[in-house]
């Protein structure tokens, strides 16, 4: 019977990977969520929330040692792990896994280039942290029964609990310390949901980052012999005692390194929450199929999951006061599509905010609850959706999963395209080419050092 505990079985684990036990596919999948955080870490440098933070540490950071994404700004391990977290997710438009609770992996990121880029870590490991952090990450989404978003606290609560993992690995820290690591970060770390309920603020892209410095931090101070608890998840009044109903312990343990998770994450097609992907997915199908105008539409009827309707179509969801507010607002993003026919963060600009044939589809938009999607959930993000136009005719569409999930993945074009829309204003398009060359050769590069500055201004 193996006693270890199962931080101890994760930190053995990711000592003890190498980069040639990786399968293809999985080196594959990480330089392309790699290459898609930074851009939509360029994005979301140019938020409102990224620059009260550039300012922030313009003061009070420490020594110059890690890039900062998007700006010219050099800045300590720990700050650049927050400010670059933040950019990646600022935009709502980074990747997504949704089982039993939702995850966006890529926010775990600067924990694996922030501190290679401290600790001149060549291309091949930077490579495997990431598959690691995906692999943990994914993991612990699987793990809770019902997910801990059904209990009122947010996924940025387990993300503490997997960034030490990845921080230690390009530490190089020994399983001991990557364990303590571990204990230190995921003992402080709960996160209310209030942060993606009702009106929402810069905190709902700001708590996975700091779970992601979280993480780092612990990683640093276990580096030096600071202690936390090892029996973290399983222990007495830790994880699984003192949050959620039931835990399947073995989802996080079993059948490590015979198969991995990385391949089974989305990248997102539109800058919005996930669940309003596919019904986005479909409305544009339908607009540009039928040429709808939207002046032309009477009513659009989201038949969707109970907790896409909770989420994403409450009342306040139909007061657009905030881009946060906004990319979490059904009646918004499909009213966006509508009237645009894409929805990019061009959708999200004050100006379009304020726009006024956007805001007069939003009352149109209405989410119904469809029982039966409910089994087929999360395998599948069913959606359904029915336009009715002022003459009376009615188009329909269904969507079991939005584009950019692994079964209809983004082409390399549209992923190029993504990118270089994001890095508009900070990279040209020779610059945007430049750094997908350098992603798509990263386990040649003996310091990423070289490819962060890439990225900076």
């Amino acid at each position: 019977m193996n006693r270890m505990t199962i931080s101890q079985q994760w930190a053995e684990f990711a000592v003890n990977l190498r980069f040639e036990d990786l399968p293809p596919e999985s080196v594959a999948a990480a330089k392309m969520f790699l290459f898609d955080g930074f851009g939509c870490a360029l994005g979301g440098s140019k938020t409102a929330d990224f620059q009260i933070l550039e300012g922030t540490f313009r003061e009070i950071g420490g020594p110059g040692e890690c890039s900062v994404i998007g700006s010219d700004l050099k800045t300590d391990v720990r700050s650049a792990s927050l400010i670059n977290g933040l950019a990646i997710r600022a935009l709502d438009y980074n990747d997504v896994y949704w089982k039993q609770d939702p995850s966006h992996p890529s926010d775990l990121l600067p924990a694996a280039f922030s501190v290679g880029e401290r600790q001149r870590a060549g291309g091949k490991e930077l490579l495997t942290a990431i598959v690691l952090a995906y692999e943990f990450e994914m993991r612990l989404m699987e793990a809770a029964f019902p997910g801990i978003r059904e209990l009122g606290l947010h996924h940025a609560s387990l993300t503490a609990f997997a960034s030490p993992f990845v921080a230690g690995r390009m530490l190089n820290l020994n399983a001991e310390q990557m364990a303590n690591a571990a204990g230190i970060s995921g003992s402080h770390n709960i996160t209310l949901g209030a942060v993606t309920a009702g009106t929402l603020t810069m905190m709902k892209n700001t708590v996975d980052p700091m779970a992601t410095e979280s993480g780092v931090f612990a990683a640093l101070i276990a580096q030096k012999g600071f202690r936390g608890p090892a029996p973290i998840f399983e222990g007495r009044e830790g994880l699984f005692e003192a949050i959620g109903k039931a835990w399947k312990p073995e989802v996080l343990t079993e059948n490590l390194g015979k198969t991995y998770k990385i391949i089974d994450c989305s990248i997102k097609p539109f800058p919005s929450e996930a669940l309003t992907h596919a019904p986005i997915s479909a409305v544009l199908d339908l607009v540009v199929e039928h040429d709808l105008r939207p002046e032309h539409i009477e009513k659009i009827e989201i038949f969707t999951l109970k907790r896409a309707a909770e989420i994403l179509a409450d009342e306040k969801k139909y007061v657009i006061d905030s881009r946060e507010t906004a990319d979490h607002s059904l009646p918004y993003c499909i009213a966006a599509a509508v009237v645009r026919r894409h929805l990019t963060p061009h959708e999200f600009s004050p100006e379009s905010l304020k726009n006024e044939e956007i805001l007069a589809v939003v009352p149109k938009v209405r989410a119904v609850l469809e029982p039966s999607f409910e089994e087929r959930f999360p395998a599948e993000q069913p959606c359904k959706v029915v336009i009715t136009g002022s003459d009376g005719t009615v188009y329909r569409r269904k969507r079991a999963y939005p584009k950019g999930d692994p079964r209809d993945q983004l082409s390399t074009a549209e992923l190029k395209q993504k990118f270089a829309v994001l890095a508009e204003g900070i990279l040209d398009r020779p610059r945007c080419e430049t750094v997908y060359d350098a992603v798509q050769n990263l386990e040649a590069a003996d310091d990423i050092g070289e490819l962060m500055s890439l990225l900076t201004k």
